[in-house]
């Protein structure tokens, strides 16, 4: 089974209460626990924007 619908498709980044970042399908709910963080769009565009803002990794607990 082919994997490209998954690299098609429209993500955008979530955010948790403790500041760790991760990719959602956008036409999904957010699981719990996780908001939006502004950034909407192709994956390897949300995969780098995480990468820009999110430069440490440790949570904040």
């Amino acid at each position: 089974m082919s994997t490209d619908y998954l690299t098609e498709m429209d993500y955008k980044v979530v955010v948790n209460h403790e500041q760790q970042y991760s990719i959602w399908p956008s036409e999904k709910p957010n699981p719990a626990g996780w908001q939006d963080a502004g950034k909407q769009g192709p994956k390897a565009d949300c995969l780098s924007h995480i990468k820009d803002i999110w430069t440490d990794m440790r949570p904040l607990s």
